[in-house]
């Protein structure tokens, strides 16, 4: 007779085949589902990383932009501050020509008190004073309000440019 055991081993056998045939099912099934997310998180990964890189592209240009304004802005202000400082060269000019001008009639006056009677020359010796003191007065304030008209001009022209520039970086 034969052993129990020998009528049972292929029963066994048929047992340990089908634990194992399940068994290799389960892990295949595992490392499908494993290699699928792994799948996903990569074209996430590539999704997220070419994001990124749009972005910096974008902020990048943005950056350009506005640096490109802001040099404008710059540069006009710049003509503008040089086309004020030019108008006030020309300004200046002028007004030396009309600072001379009364320098002249401060001296034809000074020279017509000098000669003529005396009755006449007290007279006119106080004319021409306040003359004198008028255009010595007149000169003052011209250069004085040059000077202002200057500075206000440019102080203007460079208000202008940072409101521009500023304009440019808020954008």
């Amino acid at each position: 007779m034969n052993p129990v055991w020998l009528r049972i081993l292929p029963y066994i056998a048929a047992v340990a085949l089908v634990a194992a045939a399940l068994f290799g099912a389960y892990h295949h099934g595992i490392a499908v589902t494993d290699s699928r997310w792994q799948a996903e998180w990569n074209a996430r990964d590539a999704r997220d990383a070419q994001a990124r890189t749009d972005n910096e592209a974008a902020e990048r240009a943005k950056e350009q932009a506005r640096q490109l304004s802001m040099n404008k802005a710059i540069q006009d202000g710049q003509r503008t501050i040089d086309q004020a400082t030019a108008d006030a060269a020309d300004a200046h000019a002028s007004a030396d020509s009309l600072r001379g001008a009364a320098d002249n009639l401060a001296q034809r006056l000074a020279a017509s008190e000098a000669s003529g009677n005396s009755c006449a020359a007290a007279a006119s010796e106080a004319a021409s004073r306040a003359a004198v003191v008028l255009a010595d007065v007149l000169k003052r304030a011209d250069q004085r309000a040059g000077d202002l008209a200057e500075v206000a001009d440019q102080a203007r022209a460079r208000g202008v440019t940072c409101e521009a520039a500023y304009g440019a970086i808020a954008k």
